[in-house]
């Protein structure tokens, strides 16, 4: 008796473990099966910068992760952890069908709009920006990181559903709404960088997608008028700081050049091929934010003139990878979240290479896949996650068509 139960027994997990290796076969074949050049153009650019982020987060941080921790690898293992969840959460948004992304835009803009207006009642200030959530064994979070990419999405989908109607006004106006309503929300929390990094995507979504000349000169003269009120409120060095960058050489009693001055310190003392990897002096606690929003000084420091053309330069890559998959994209929803990724991507990088280099006032935005950040990695490799998703429909669609194409090419000789 006991003798057919084992056998019972083992042919059940016999059944079991063919049946999930025939599931695990098939997931296997939906994430490695041959894609096209452009999808592996853009996974390969962006592997290769997350994890060189990681390793400059390594080096940048080291010193100050000793001296506030006694753990020089505190920043790193965090930032480590961060990369592995953030490319897993990119692989399996790359699985899913556009059609299914454009149902759940706007219960993803809904609830990452609820996180953020918890922001102002439970936020923690970091360097007078009270932009972060403090969560149990995980740490600060930054809400409006995902309600960029939320509100991207939803932008993306009511552009789409409103293509026939673009000669009515009111629908930009409610196109401007959505982008006011999520950028009102981070402004809340005295974030002027992601709010102006904000603006830059939703109003180029807005502009390519067809927005009449008119309205856009109303909104440039409405964004003159408003700029001076928005700089000084909620922060009272920030004008500081402007002023501090349009006269560099006017006395600084505040302090307000010091993190720009020494980026620059830095990004002079690497020359053409950088001191070497580690061997930063400036990240020992000579700039605020080094593994954040001043990493590529360090970059310029230990890699070089050399080490940061090749970074500028794949951004640059990036760029135009982003914009072969734009051009293989017929789907409306699809065209407008492709671009809005891409300027989100390259603008924000741009926008943080401009400040260590003093092109641009001190604005606090993260270069995008190299900065520390959880938050900040999680939400762009979900926006790549979101083009390889497209390229994926894109590749088989065009299969699809080929097939058919050749089935009636065959037909036809046979006829």
């Amino acid at each position: 008796m006991s003798r057919g139960r084992a056998a019972n027994n083992r042919t059940d997990l016999g059944q079991i473990s063919n049946a999930l290796g025939l599931k695990l076969g098939v997931v296997f074949d939906r994430v490695f099966r041959a894609q096209s050049i452009q999808f592996y153009q853009l996974l390969g650019v962006t592997l290769f910068l997350v994890g060189f982020g990681v390793v400059m987060v390594l080096s940048a941080s080291s010193i100050d992760s000793l001296k506030s921790n006694n753990n020089a690898f505190s920043v790193f293992g965090r930032q480590f952890a961060a990369a592995g969840v953030s490319l897993v959460l990119m692989s399996i948004v790359s699985l899913l069908p556009m059609a299914r992304i454009r149902t759940l835009s706007f219960m993803a803009a809904v609830a990452a709009l609820g996180l953020q207006l918890l922001v102002p009642l439970i936020g923690v200030s970091v360097n007078g920006n009270k932009n972060w959530i403090a969560v149990p064994l995980i740490g600060n979070i930054q809400p409006s990181e995902f309600l960029k990419v939320a509100t991207l999405l939803l932008l993306a989908n009511y552009l789409s559903s409103q293509k026939d109607y673009f000669y009515d006004r009111s629908v930009w106006i409610r196109a401007l709404v959505i982008a006011l309503v999520s950028m009102g929300s981070v402004m809340a929390g005295f974030d002027l960088g992601t709010v102006i990094i904000m603006a830059c995507i939703f109003l180029g979504m807005m502009i390519m997608a067809g927005m009449p000349q008119k309205l856009i000169n109303l909104l440039i003269v409405a964004a003159v008028m408003v700029v001076p009120a928005v700089l000084s409120f909620g922060s009272s060095s920030r004008v500081g700081r402007i002023m501090a960058w349009l006269n560099p050489s006017a006395p600084d009693p505040n302090g307000y050049n010091w993190q720009s001055e020494h980026g620059m310190w830095a990004l002079s003392a690497g020359g053409v091929f950088g001191a070497g990897l580690g061997e930063s002096k400036m990240k020992w606690s000579w700039i605020p934010e080094v593994e954040n929003d001043f990493i590529f000084a360090i970059i310029g420091e230990e890699l070089g003139l050399v080490g940061a053309l090749v970074v500028i330069g794949l951004f640059v890559a990036l760029f135009v990878f982003c914009l072969n998959i734009l051009n293989r994209t017929s789907d409306h929803f699809s065209r407008y979240v492709v671009l809005g990724v891409t300027l989100w991507i390259t603008l924000q990088a741009f926008v943080n290479i401009a400040v260590v280099l003093r092109l641009l006032p001190v604005l606090g935005v993260p270069l995008p896949l190299i900065s520390a950040g959880g938050s900040s990695l999680l939400s762009t490799l979900v926006g790549i996650g979101l083009l390889l998703a497209i390229e994926r429909q894109n590749h088989q669609e065009l299969q699809r068509s080929e097939e058919h194409t050749s089935e009636l090419q065959s037909h036809h000789v046979i006829s």
